[in-house]
């Protein structure tokens, strides 16, 4: 085993360690450290189970990029898609059970602090809704001026010629696994990393985590749309202080992509190992 063998294998565990001790520090540091958190080895656990998803879903798919690895979606079962999801899913429970259950108003002082309270929750998803049909603007204009600079420098070939595999695949599914796969991402996603992540980790690095975490596209172009798509659901839930309006325009976002916009493009696009 070569070096570059061991970082391969060593770095991302140590990559999730340190990004789990750094979140753990600026909640801390931020008055945002859970109640339970006084016990030592609760907040040790849960410091555990954050560097386990980061591992996961974040430091693991750097460390296979260069190696030609791909999925084999013939071979993948649908309702794997929502195994990242289930994960996030566990560090929010995890941190709830560790860190409020059993202790005074605890149920008020999670939805609080994860960004689920709103006094007006039908007016945050309406505005969520024209939020992420705003979005589409705001990407297509930012990546249409990117592609063009790069043509006007020659580099056009760095543009994407066919989509990822996984977005074919994802668009051959059925209606109801589609519309799942939008809701679960429009909500567990921006419980995650806007109502969880980034109040204690800032919207920068909240934000690099959330575009880690989608490199199993395999295009660094198409990091750039998911990169200003995290920076406007950000500062959506910074404006609303709420998640609520940004987990609205997520999922609009999703939905207008993957019913409408793939399958479209699909048929004008060369698909990926084509001609």
């Amino acid at each position: 085993m070569d070096v570059e063998d061991v970082l391969r294998a060593v770095g991302p565990v140590i990559l999730a360690a340190l990004a789990a001790w750094v979140v753990d520090h600026m909640t801390a540091r931020r008055g945002l450290q859970p109640p339970g958190f006084a016990a030592s080895w609760r907040r040790l656990a849960a410091c555990g189970v954050l560097g386990l998803i980061f591992y996961v879903a974040v430091f693991l798919p750097l460390g296979r990029i260069g190696l030609g690895m791909s999925t084999d979606f013939a071979a993948l079962h649908p309702i794997e898609l929502f195994g990242l999801h289930l994960l996030l899913v566990l560090v929010l429970v995890v941190w709830y059970l560790l860190g409020f259950a059993g202790t005074p108003d605890a149920a008020r002082r999670w939805i609080s602090q994860f960004g689920y309270r709103t006094a007006r929750p039908g007016w945050e998803l309406g505005l969520g809704v024209l939020a992420g049909l705003a979005a589409w603007a705001v990407v297509i204009s930012a990546l249409l001026g990117i592609a063009g600079l790069l043509y006007l420098v020659g580099a056009e070939k760095s543009l994407p010629q066919t989509p990822p595999a996984a977005i074919p695949w994802m668009a051959s599914q059925p209606l109801w696994l589609k519309i799942g796969l939008v809701l679960s991402a429009g909500l567990v996603e921006e419980s995650f990393f806007r109502g969880f992540l980034q109040p204690r980790a800032g919207i920068a690095l909240s934000t690099v985590f959330f575009a880690m975490a989608h490199l199993s596209y395999d295009q660094p172009f198409m990091l750039v749309g998911v990169s200003l798509l995290s920076l406007l659901f950000a500062f959506i839930v910074r404006w609303r202080q709420s998640v609520w309006a940004a987990v609205a325009a997520h999922t609009v976002f999703d939905a207008v992509q993957l019913l409408v916009v793939i399958p479209f493009a699909l048929k004008f696009m060369p698909q990926a190992g084509g001609p």
